[in-house]
């Protein structure tokens, strides 16, 4: 069954079928969309007393429910100035060190930093032996995603790519999966160095979108990079919103070496909230 799954992504048409359902999700068909999201809380179990808004009718499309905002208050931030936020919910799927410029993806394979980075080894060198993290998010989650330290935008990486499903079978399964999905790469300067965000698209994802820029979509399907502040100076504190899934998918974060450790409460498989502790970061 896990074999069909894997088989059946290779031979779907990925874009296309993300852009169809990019257009249900904006679709402001009022008996449409309150279906598909009262089908969607039940079948998840989506916690709506966490929300902003339990009203389905406060929501424009599915696209406003699944990027909703909670109540004031929902997600407290970890204490300490030097705790490091974890920047969504969902689960940790790998968490450790970067070797030899080599990420763990899943059990017996792992995948190149370079290629992640969309071949930019000079960037790549910045996070040699440091730190990654690769949070799932699955349908139920909240899907606004936020900044673990305060930091300033120095370049956004648009890379092209597959849309793979990114749950726990497929990364099992597909090779170098979260170095050929389309994603996002966001190069941020905190206190401590430079670090970076990674917004990984996958199957049916309708968009991921930035607080700086919008709906991240490029007018070609090639490596697009803006840099900051030459466009204009970005600055997000700690525990701020920094971007958004359209649908689920997962974020990556990468810290280079000696600036942060992970707490060892954490490993695969454990959950995640966003704004608490996931970290320790190492003072310099």
């Amino acid at each position: 069954m896990q074999a069909a799954f894997i088989a059946l992504q290779h031979l779907l048409p990925q874009h296309l079928l993300s852009r169809l359902m990019g257009w249900l999700a904006e679709c402001r068909w009022r008996w449409l969309k309150n279906l598909w999201i009262s089908l969607w809380i039940k079948h998840f179990q989506v916690d709506m007393s966490e929300a902003e808004s339990s009203d389905l009718d406060a929501y424009p499309n599915f696209n406003t429910f699944f990027t909703r905002a909670l109540k004031e208050g929902a997600r407290p931030l970890a204490d300490g100035s030097d705790a490091l936020l974890c920047p969504a919910d969902g689960a940790i799927s790998q968490l450790g060190r970067i070797g030899n410029g080599r990420i763990f993806q899943a059990k017996g394979r792992d995948y190149s930093l370079v290629e992640l980075l969309g071949g930019d080894r000079s960037l790549a060198h910045t996070f040699d032996d440091g730190h990654f993290a690769t949070i799932y998010l699955s349908p139920r989650d909240y899907h606004r995603v936020h900044m673990p330290v305060t930091g300033t935008l120095r370049s956004m990486h648009y890379i092209p790519g597959k849309l793979f499903s990114v749950n726990a079978t497929t990364a099992a399964r597909v090779p170098s999966l979260f170095a050929r999905n389309e994603r996002a790469v966001c190069i941020f300067e905190g206190d401590n160095g430079p670090f970076a965000m990674i917004l990984v698209g996958a199957m049916i994802v309708a968009g991921i979108e930035t607080v700086w820029d919008g709906q991240v979509a490029p007018p070609t399907r090639s490596v697009q990079v803006r840099h900051y502040p030459d466009q204009r100076e970005i600055v997000l504190q700690r525990g701020e919103e920094m971007g958004r899934f359209k649908l689920g998918s997962t974020v990556i974060l990468l810290f280079g070496r000696d600036q942060i450790s992970w707490l060892e409460s954490f490993q695969a498989g454990s959950p995640t909230r966003m704004g608490e502790a996931l970290g320790q970061i190492t003072s310099k």
